[in-house]
């Protein structure tokens, strides 16, 4: 669709993920260079005040941060059933929601240069980044009994990034940030191919990472880890 877009002369505007893979992301920039149009997608948490804080602590902050950041976002039968839950459409859970903590973690932690996959399942995953200022154990989830005993049954969602021990839970603010992130576009300061292209590669990465048994995994994934 966003070929058909710059084709019929328009710009695009792709929600998440853009693509499934980085050499997806090298076609459109050439249909850019050739049709003069451009692609933006949403990366809303770039707009999150909690992230953007972080980002500017983290810039001034000479020292390696330890990072464990948990992602639980409920989501109904209709997931699974729906193209979100065929890995061939979305990319998987992984990828399909975790391109947004993803981009974040570029955009706070530098570029990843390690992905290590601890686990792989239709509802979770879990692994490990090592980024250019910090290694990170990640988990995320759909399944609402991953929610975290002080939450369920009050909240279908739980977000939270602890950096070198100090919680971050960013799981409100969410309720502007589309909206933040169309006016971002509207004013020319939109998040184009090349933003987007970090979280596109860990993602790609991590779908055929052989899954690796670890006991430094996320606390929550250990249950899962066979």
């Amino acid at each position: 669709m966003t070929r058909y877009a710059m084709r019929a002369g328009a710009w695009a505007v792709c929600e998440k993920p853009l693509v499934l893979n980085p050499w997806n992301i090298d076609g459109l920039a050439d249909m850019e260079r050739e049709t003069g149009r451009k692609v933006f997608t949403i990366l809303q948490l770039r707009l999150h005040p909690v992230i953007l804080a972080l980002r500017e602590r983290c810039a001034t902050s000479p020292k390696r941060h330890q990072v464990d950041i948990t992602y639980c976002t409920s989501r109904g039968p209709w997931y699974h059933t729906s193209w979100k839950g065929d890995i061939a459409k979305s990319g998987g859970v992984a990828t399909n929601i975790g391109i947004h903590f993803f981009d974040m973690l570029s955009f706070v932690f530098g570029k990843a240069t390690t992905n290590v996959a601890h686990l792989r399942e239709p509802e979770r995953a879990a692994g490990f980044l090592a980024c250019e200022k910090a290694d990170v154990r990640w988990f995320l989830s759909v399944d609402r009994n991953d929610l975290p005993e002080s939450v369920r049954g009050q909240k279908t969602s739980f977000r939270s990034i602890l950096v070198d021990g100090e919680e971050l839970e960013f799981t409100e603010g969410f309720t502007d940030l589309h909206t933040r992130s169309y006016e971002e576009i509207l004013a020319g300061r939109g998040f184009g191919l090349e933003e987007a292209r970090p979280s596109i590669e860990v993602v790609a990465d991590f779908r055929n990472a052989p899954i690796v048994s670890s006991a430094d995994a996320h606390p929550f994934a250990k249950g899962y880890i066979r």
